[in-house]
Parts: C-alpha cells; structure tokens; sequence
C-alpha cells in the first residue's frame, strides 16, 4: 500500500486495503482462483504461487488485508480459528512452558491440556489481570505467553503492555486472541504483541457463513517460522472461504459501531435487573479493570455475558427466547446467545469452570445488528417465563 492509504481512517482502509481491484480485469473484487496448482511457464523463474497450500491469489489478498488492520509484518489465513491458534502454540517445542490467560477460550483448553500436553508442551493458567501472578508463574522453561482480553466469557482484562513489556525482558513470545475486539476497537501489535490471533469466523466474517482464522506476525523472523508452519502443517482456508471473509471484513466498522450501541444498552439493562446475579461488560463503569481496557481499546465490543443465577434458568432462557440464535459461536449480524457450560467451555471440567467465575448460571449475548427494543423484549418475557417455569 502507498503511504497515502497507510494515513486512511480505519473504516476507509477495510474498502481500500490494497487488493480491492484486481489489476488485471479491474473487478471491483479479488477473483476466487478456485485453483490447486499453478503452470509454469519457464521451470528456471517459477511463478509467485505454486500450489494452492503454500500459496493461493485469494488467500493472499485476505492474508496482505488483515496484516494492513492489525499493523503488522505479515498475515496468515487457516482453516479454523483453532487451525490459527494450534499452528501458532507449535512454534513451541517439547518441554517449552507457556503461561496463559486463566478464563481462556474453551477450545484452547483443551488444545492445551488434552494434545498439546502430550507432547510435552507446558501450560500454566493465571488470572492475568494481576501481572504479579503473571510473573510468578515464570519457570525456566517458559518460552511465551498467552493472552485473551476481553476472556472469554467473563470478560476480564489483562494490560497487554505491561504484559508485553515483562515477556521482553525475559525473551518471552506473546500472543493474543483478538477476537472479541476486532483490529478496529485493539491492535495489539503496537502495544509490543508478537503475533496476533482471530476466530475470524466471529466478528471478522460476521455473518455466520464462513470457518476460518487469522494469524498476524510483528516481524519478518516470525513471518518466516509462521509460513513454514501453515505450510507444513496444511492448515490453509480454501479460497471460496478467503473470498468470503474478505467480502464480511468489509462492513467490519459498521457492524462492531451498531452492535457496541446496543451491547451498551443491554449490559445497563440487565445491571438494573434484580432478577440478574452478575453481568460482565467492559462499558459498565464497575467492570474490573475498566480503566486498563480504555487505555489499550477504542471500545468496549458487542459481547455481554450475566448469570442469571442457576442452571436451570439459563436452560429455561435458552428455550425461551425467539429473536437470538441460541448457538455456539458469536460476533455475526443476527445475536446468538450461547451457554458456555455446555457449550464454548464444555471442554472445561465443572470445577475448572467454577473456578473461572464459569458458572451453570452464565450466559453469553452476541448482539446483532436487531433492533435493541426487540432483543430488550425478547429477553423480558424469557426471563420472566423462566421464573414462572421454575
């Protein structure tokens, strides 16, 4: 990109990142190259792209865009946002030790205690919103650290530049899950991150049509160890899907502005709820680490998470409710309210959960693109309803 585009605005650059014509027909969008292998002309000067694993026109375009929003070296698109997070943990080897964000992702768990375990790969879980506990679980054989603010679900805050600062100093690599932010609310790479990661199947897709994750590298040397992951491991998104994502990534900014307003109204809602035991939202002004969050983030993101005190009244909400999805995932344009115990987290035993504020009561809201007045409603009656059935 020019250096003119480097100083667009962030809502210009998701339509103006580089590859949104193609130079050849001038299509007002990246071709798919639905395409395994690549001719060559002359066997002496290959061409750029080989084989659609190593390499794809497609996949590029979206690689070269999420490096651009996150500010970073290099970008790399996987199958799966766990095919993102997996392939980055193996830039570890045997007998490494990783620290990692307490109330983590229910599916980088199990990665960490049910795979990756038994290569010898060490994990140690803290509550990283105290960085003294982050330092305590150094050992010699830690090599990096793993992060995920806002966590999911409870949305706690860790202060990634404190974070990135001590990891320096100690040769530490940090990573973190970027997920629930999104490059247009935190980009973590100017505040010190070694690589970023995205389910992008959330809110970068945004449309609950496409699998897939991003990795996004802050220097050249671990662009290199990057690409030789995904291309070793085969771990690539096909580029119907690259295709797909790019087209969702597009009204990124639009989306997340809509969403925040109405997550916003949600979260004060149910905090004026005495029927309601917990909510957990970066904007309520009693949130934990509050502060940290408006330091390192533009906003505070679409995800509300409250306890509506037992399991049995979340089960009863769940089937309750008619306007949101009630599914697993979350960051699309209609809201999907999961239940983490059974659901995101089910990977996780009972106890681990409790332990991580992960009650049988907690509920996790995506909120879409609706009306707030409607999801408000759809609520109330499903909450009340859920106190006549008990």
């Amino acid at each position: 990109m020019s250096d003119n585009k480097d100083k667009l605005k962030f809502g210009t650059r998701l339509l103006h990142f580089g590859a949104e014509i193609d130079k050849t027909t001038g299509a007002s969008s990246v071709p798919i190259y639905q395409a395994s292998t690549f001719h060559h002309e002359d066997i002496y000067n290959p061409p750029l792209h080989d084989y659609s694993r190593s390499g794809n026109p497609t996949r590029q375009a979206l690689e070269d865009y999420i490096a651009v929003l996150e500010g970073g070296d290099r970008g790399f698109a996987f199958a799966s946002g766990m095919a993102a997070i997996s392939s980055t943990f193996l830039l570890l080897s045997s007998g490494d030790h990783v620290i990692v964000t307490e109330d983590v992702y229910g599916g980088t768990y199990r990665l960490l205690t049910m795979i990756l375990n038994r290569f010898n790969i060490q994990s140690t879980f803290v509550d990283m919103t105290n960085i003294e506990l982050v330092k305590a679980a150094l050992q010699s054989n830690t090599k990096a650290v793993y992060m995920e603010t806002p966590s999911n679900p409870t949305l706690r805050i860790t202060d990634i530049s404190a974070v990135c600062e001590w990891a320096q100093s100690h040769d530490l690599l940090t990573i973190l899950d970027n997920t629930f932010m999104t490059p247009y609310y935190q980009r973590p790479i100017e505040l010190g991150v070694d690589i970023v990661l995205h389910s992008a199947t959330k809110f970068l897709g945004g449309h609950s049509d496409v699998l897939a994750g991003l990795a996004v590298t802050r220097t050249a040397e671990l662009s290199a160890q990057m690409k030789m992951l995904q291309n070793g491991l085969g771990t690539v998104l096909a580029p119907q899907e690259s295709w797909l994502l790019m087209r969702g990534m597009k009204t990124l900014e639009a989306r997340m502005v809509h969403s925040e307003k109405s997550a916003i109204a949600l979260a004060k809602w149910l905090e004026n709820r005495s029927d309601i035991e917990a909510v957990y939202y970066p904007g309520l002004e009693n949130h934990p680490g509050r502060e940290v969050h408006e330091r390192q983030s533009s906003g505070y993101g679409a995800v509300v998470s409250f306890d509506v005190g037992s399991g049995a009244r979340a089960k009863a909400v769940l089937n309750l409710v008619t306007i949101p999805l009630v599914a697993v995932s979350l960051g699309a344009v209609e809201s999907i309210l999961s239940y983490p115990a059974m659901m995101s987290h089910a990977a996780m035993g009972a106890e681990v959960r409790a332990a991580r504020g992960i009650t049988d009561g907690l509920l996790r809201f995506s909120v879409g693109l609706e009306a707030i007045e409607d999801l408000l409603a759809d609520l109330e009656q499903a909450l009340v309803g859920a106190c006549v059935k008990l």
